[in-house]
């Protein structure tokens, strides 16, 4: 099969950032997706509906309204319920965005103790709002490659019993525990999964030279893990779809002497996973990874377009940098070749 024709993709988990870093990769998922979830996570971060409404205005007047965009609220153990059902019926926010304390970029306002925030959870059982999950467990005792598997253990699995109305997305998993804990779960719980999960592993991030711009966070696992990812996106199974955690960072920041946890991989990547469908021979079930499972999750409206892949002889020529100004950001790159490649409209 040398073309491929699907609907048009959604990203259900990206980062924007705001000011001059959002003017400059925004346009960039705005070239291929149709939806879009964005991250709440700025400085200061999204905790209100006032918040959100300047949010999503700026995004707007960056790119205009043909991505549909859903934004998120920061979880915060001082969040009250009214300010939480004033931003989802005023329709300021699509879902609730919880970070343990410390997990990542900007998480310093997130939850401590998951007890503080039970009665929020049962609001939002009750109100169907989403709840958007970074999880890792952030106990210093906890090694950064267990983090997410004692984070189910310790916290997901008593709110998914105490909640089983809930709709719970585990955000960009990294493990076969993850794999086997939404396998195991009723329907309400599903997981998002990120590109450069599932074409790189620890080896890619560490083999030959410590890559910084492979670190991020959840961090990247072993070999095993990665292949049970791919094998779950590439089933088509509806419970597993694409978030990208697409989440730029300048050039100098990532090569510092504590260098910050994001991989942008926005602009190339339909063309990875379309290589890596290829690859297992699952081509016919990159449209329900790409663009139906987290549309029907979130029950929203599947969109109308169509993208249309190519493949070719000659691998694709990635440009390393998006550039503009003094700004710098490097764009994902996978460690094996792509034949795919997005045509554009």
């Amino acid at each position: 099969m040398n073309e491929i024709n699907i609907i048009q993709p959604d990203d259900w988990h990206v980062h924007f950032r705001d000011n001059e870093i959002l003017k400059l990769i925004a346009p960039e998922t705005k070239k291929i997706f149709g939806k879009c979830i964005v991250m709440p996570n700025l400085v200061p971060p999204v905790v209100n509906s006032q918040k959100a409404k300047r949010y999503k205005k700026e995004i707007i007047d960056c790119i205009g309204d043909n991505l549909k965009i859903y934004l998120t609220l920061y979880l915060t153990e001082n969040l009250t319920k009214s300010e939480l059902l004033e931003a989802f019926f005023n329709n300021d926010i699509f879902a609730v965005k919880l970070y343990p304390l410390g997990a990542t970029t900007n998480s310093n306002f997130g939850i401590k103790n998951i007890k503080k925030i039970m009665p929020i959870l049962e609001l939002m059982s009750l109100n169907k709002i989403p709840l958007l999950i970074h999880g890792e467990d952030v106990d210093p005792d906890i090694d950064i490659f267990d983090r997410e598997k004692s984070f189910i253990d310790k916290y997901l699995t008593k709110i998914v019993k105490d909640f089983p109305e809930l709709k719970i997305t585990l955000e960009h998993i990294t493990t076969k525990e993850a794999v086997d804990f939404v396998l195991s779960s009723n329907n309400n719980i599903v997981a998002s999964i990120t590109p450069h999960h599932l074409a790189s592993d620890r080896n890619s991030m560490l083999v030959g030279g410590i890559k910084p711009h492979l670190y991020c966070l959840p961090i990247l696992k072993r070999r095993k893990h990665r292949d049970a990812l791919v094998k779950i996106a590439t089933s088509g199974n509806k419970k597993f779809f694409l978030g990208t955690d697409s989440a730029p960072h300048l050039k100098h920041d990532k090569e510092s002497e504590c260098g910050c946890a994001g991989v942008f991989n926005t602009k190339y990547c339909m063309q990875t996973l379309t290589q890596l469908f290829d690859d297992k021979n699952c081509l016919n079930n990159l449209e329900s990874f790409t663009s139906l499972n987290g549309t029907k999750h979130y029950q929203l409206p599947v969109n109308k377009k169509k993208i249309k892949l190519i493949k070719s002889d000659k691998p694709i020529k990635f440009n390393k940098f998006l550039k503009k100004n003094n700004i710098q950001i490097k764009n994902y790159i996978p460690d094996f070749q792509v034949f795919w490649s997005l045509k554009k409209n």
